[in-house]
């Protein structure tokens, strides 16, 4: 006999709940039921799964009385409403805001990396910053061998990262660049399409904005190591969809590229995307609608003998957002750390 569990999607019409709808029926989760929430001005629409037209409900008090598992994506202050309540009613929450991550009682999982951590969840799973996942799956089968003591990244993110809405925005301003008009602006503070700026989530006291700290204290808590030292300089590029990010790992003795790129080729979640003679390596536009991270470029810092250099992307919304989260569900499930509904006939 086999099991099933009852799942809940929380943000459900967003672009990340959406993918999470499409994960779930692509990777056969074993469901023995599926709620679409959102907030009330979405009741009445439906979305597509396995053939079938499923409602969307709103939210309330009683949602969460049967259900197993939440994947949540509906940002932090709904999370910081709702992810409580779930969890006073039994379910465990995987929540892909950055309401829980950096509390201390409440695992940050990247599977492909610390899978062990979610054992200790107390009914809350944080699913990371995108750019720190992706960060993550690719630098630590390196880290693995030699640590790593210093980052210094670069990233290069999409529309995507700030929702579907976003993504419509930069097309609509695309286009009416391209018409001679000036380009709206609603969901950025800047016009997106044709121009880039930095990341603009809130700066801190050093210049640091929001995003940029995301990775430097997430990537600590994941890899477990609380004095890593990390920098970051997160930017926004008229790209659509998936992420990039250029890497530079420091060690404590040179780490050859040849070893890396064999170490890498071998690394789950990982594809390896090197052509030098055609000067091809990773792009957004091969990492879209790709569950891997695609690393490349490969190479000595030519300025310090411990350094490495390597550049990556991927899709933001998969492994960035979803993906992750329905892999830590599909790890609850294996390790038994979450209890099922019912057993399923084989």
């Amino acid at each position: 006999m086999a099991e099933s569990y009852r799942v809940a999607i929380l943000g459900a019409t967003g672009a990340v709940g959406t993918e999470l709808l499409t994960l779930l029926e692509e990777r056969s989760f074993p469901l023995a039921s599926l709620k679409l929430l959102a907030s009330a001005r979405s009741v009445g629409h439906t979305l597509p799964f396995k053939g079938e037209a499923l409602p969307v409900e709103a939210v309330d008090k009683k949602t969460f009385d049967e259900v197993d598992i939440v994947l949540a994506s509906a940002g932090g202050y709904t999370s910081k409403e709702w992810v409580p309540q779930a969890v006073a009613a039994g379910a465990v929450v995987i929540d892909n805001s950055s309401a829980f991550r950096m509390d201390p009682t409440v695992p940050l999982v990247v599977p492909e990396v610390n899978p062990h951590a979610a054992a200790s969840h107390r009914g809350i799973i944080a699913n990371p910053n995108c750019t720190t996942i992706l960060m993550a799956v690719a630098i630590y089968p390196l880290h693995q061998v030699q640590p790593i003591r210093r980052i210094v990244a670069a990233t290069y993110q999409s529309a995507s990262g700030a929702g579907a809405k976003a993504m419509e925005e930069v097309k609509v301003q695309a286009q009416a660049i391209l018409n001679g008009q000036e380009p709206i602006t609603n969901i950025f503070p800047y016009p997106l399409a044709f121009n880039l700026f930095p990341h603009n989530s809130k700066l801190n006291e050093q210049g640091y904005c929001e995003e940029e700290m995301k990775m430097v204290n997430e990537s600590r808590k994941i890899l477990g190591s609380p004095d890593l030292r990390v920098t970051a300089t997160c930017v926004r590029v008229p790209v659509l969809r998936a992420h990039s990010e250029a890497i530079n790992l420091e060690f404590d003795q040179p780490f050859s590229p040849v070893k890396a790129r064999e170490i890498l080729r071998q690394a789950p979640g990982v594809k390896v995307v090197e052509d030098w003679q055609a000067n091809y390596f990773p792009m957004p536009i091969d990492a879209s609608g790709q569950d891997d991270v695609l690393v490349g470029r490969i190479r000595q810092d030519i300025s310090h003998p411990c350094g490495l250099e390597l550049w990556l992307s991927g899709d933001q919304i998969r492994k960035g957002a979803a993906l992750n989260a329905v892999q830590i569900a599909e790890l609850l499930i294996e390790k038994n750390w979450v209890k099922p509904a019912v057993a399923m006939a084989n």
